[in-house]
């Protein structure tokens, strides 16, 4: 099968490589439908996960059809269309009885990390009746394919995490994928004043249409004294990093209210300052999180019912052979004006 591999930092080729087997009693081979590249696919690439080895192929996000399980697997068969998660939960362990399945003892964020992941022809997924989901008939695939990662993580991350609440002021710090998901489903508890802040116009641009109610470009003005401006000097009651670089990460403490919340979805490959010789006394929460993906079936109902539309977030599609396109599109988002890309088999 055709499979794209992590060769080291900046380096990633097409490979011939054999298709996977099953290994253990709970897994499933997943034969790929649609996959998609994820930034956190961009900071391997970078080589700002060490947990990633070179040889291993990427990708944590897809749909695809059951074509093998084994004898362990109760809740699919072979033919069965599902939506992998990004995280394999074994559903047993101290870490998922507490609902912290990114922390399973035997899965986590392994898929296209610390195993080959969902830029293949095929996948293979461990604790397949805990870590898949079956695609309702009728539902749309493309959107279903936001719900691996991107959609669950904005959520949880940004929104159930910095506890977006009614009436409340949310500034978000990047307009990108995640910074979107996190616009999207931050809807569900009605804020008073959603702002987005980000350097790319086009993409504020967008974020108007999904629901922004103020926009601030960074590369134009100082953004933390135009929010404070905005606020009435008080700041804003959940910041939400997600871009995962020094600059946002301050942004977020320079605009955030006493009493409020600052969510970190973005992933960070150099350190941050933290300045708590003047938050210290303001009451702030500072949260991390990786994804537990806890609220996927919540979201597909979601989805399923047309409360919410995460197809949106997909501006352009490729099909498997020109994967190679799809990173160089992905990776220079700011020309190609690029979102979510999809991938199809």
């Amino acid at each position: 099968m055709k499979a794209l591999v992590y060769k080291g930092p900046g380096l990633k080729a097409v490979e011939d490589r054999p298709i996977p087997e099953v290994k253990e009693p709970n897994d499933a081979i997943v034969k790929i439908s649609k996959t998609t590249i994820c930034g956190t696919d961009l900071h391997i690439l970078k080589g700002d996960v060490p947990t990633c080895s070179p040889g291993r192929t990427l990708g944590h996000e897809g749909t695809g059809t059951v074509e093998k399980i084994g004898a362990g697997v109760t809740a699919f068969r072979p033919g069965d269309r599902v939506l992998i998660s990004c995280i394999s939960a074994c559903g047993r362990c101290e870490y998922c009885r507490r609902g912290m399945y990114s922390h399973c003892t035997t899965g986590g964020w392994i898929l296209g990390n610390e195993i080959d992941g969902t830029q293949a022809e095929f996948v293979r997924i461990p604790h397949a009746d805990t870590s898949l989901y079956r695609i309702p008939e009728g539902a749309d695939e493309e959107a279903l394919v936001m719900l691996s990662d991107i959609l669950p993580t904005g959520f949880e991350c940004g929104v159930l995490n910095g506890k977006v609440a009614p009436g409340s002021t949310v500034a978000i710090v990047g307009a990108g994928p995640i910074g979107l998901a996190a616009l999207l489903t931050a809807q569900f508890y009605s804020p008073a004043e959603i702002i987005m802040i980000d350097p790319d116009n086009n993409r504020l641009e967008v974020t108007k249409r999904f629901g922004a109610t103020a926009t601030i470009n960074a590369a134009g003005v100082a953004a933390a004294e135009t929010v404070m401006k905005m606020t009435g000097g008080r700041g804003v009651d959940t910041a939400i990093e997600a871009v995962g670089v020094p600059a946002s990460f301050l942004t977020c403490e320079d605009i955030v209210a006493p009493g409020g919340t600052i969510a970190n979805i973005g992933v960070h490959g150099v350190k941050v300052d933290l300045h708590l010789e003047r938050l210290w006394s303001q009451n702030i929460s500072i949260t991390t999180r990786l994804v537990d993906t806890v609220t996927t079936p919540m979201l597909l109902k979601t989805v399923q019912a047309h409360k919410i539309d995460p197809a949106k977030l997909i501006t352009h599609r490729f099909k498997f052979d020109k994967i190679l396109d799809a990173y160089d599109t992905f990776s220079r988002a700011a020309e190609t004006r690029a979102l979510k890309v999809v991938i199809e088999a």
